[in-house]
């Protein structure tokens, strides 16, 4: 059975203070999640319904293997971290829930998860499309199962990386670095989670803090008081009581150099 959003919300967890076994008892108790698993369920089940060639349908579940990478990057570096949202009313809300929340509070996991009607048809109507190309209705099911399991698995690792400590695993170790340079240090760029081969090669990754100036927005994004004062409905939105505060109060007492 589903749990309630805010019943889950309400038991308030912080990544940061938490270990994996409380993530992952948050993580498979977060509805969205519950819902992406059934869904995913359902549709390995039409899959197996379809059937197709073996070999269409592996390159149909790996086209979201290879394609979801690269949609993050041109979604958040483009999108997310433009000023296209956050200058209209109708799409100010959005922008504000699915990044802006998130660079204001790093460490609450109820804004680090993206909404279903943020996730789910993005989904289906690029991978559908390109699975049901290559293997047909099975190729379909079996490309919007990966694409599901891909964005939780992105999700997964993104609250490792806010967890408050050091990954054991090299491969943990090596993306949370990076993607704390990204929170924390300089927003424009390591605009990946688990793939910075495609930051590398737009010349967006960067490892050495010393190296780059600290950004002023990396918080706030850019939505400071005089952007706020022309576009006044994320404010309006927003529990957050200082828009402009730079994003040397975010740090928590950590730099990147020393995480």
């Amino acid at each position: 059975m589903f749990m309630r959003f805010q019943d889950w919300k309400s038991q308030q967890f912080l990544l940061n203070r938490m270990g994996i076994k409380q993530l992952n008892l948050a993580y498979f108790t977060y509805p969205g999640v519950q819902i992406y698993l059934t869904l995913m369920s359902i549709a390995f089940l039409s899959a197996a319904y379809f059937g197709g060639a073996p070999l269409a349908l592996l390159m149909a579940f790996a086209s979201a293997v290879i394609g979801h990478p690269v949609i993050w990057y041109i979604t958040h570096r483009f999108i997310l971290h433009s000023r296209l949202l956050m200058r209209y009313k109708m799409t100010a809300k959005l922008w504000k829930r699915t990044h802006y929340d998130h660079h204001q509070r790093p460490n609450e996991l109820s804004v680090l998860f993206g909404g279903l009607h943020t996730t789910l048809p993005p989904i289906a109507l690029i991978y559908g499309p390109i699975g049901f190309a290559i293997a047909g209705p099975g190729g379909a099911s079996l490309a919007i199962a990966s694409g599901i399991f891909m964005t939780m698995f992105y999700e997964y690792v993104h609250c490792i990386q806010h967890l408050g400590f050091m990954p054991k695993s090299k491969f943990l170790a090596y993306v949370k670095r990076a993607h704390l340079l990204h929170h924390y240090h300089d927003e424009s760029g390591n605009y990946s989670i688990t793939a910075f081969w495609f930051d590398a090669l737009l010349g967006t990754y960067y490892k050495d803090a010393s190296k780059r100036k600290r950004s002023a927005t990396a918080r706030n994004l850019g939505y400071t008081d005089d952007v706020a004062a022309q576009f006044p409905w994320v404010r309006e939105a927003s529990s957050t009581p200082q828009m402009g505060e730079t994003s040397k109060s975010s740090i928590e007492g950590k730099t990147p150099s020393s995480v």
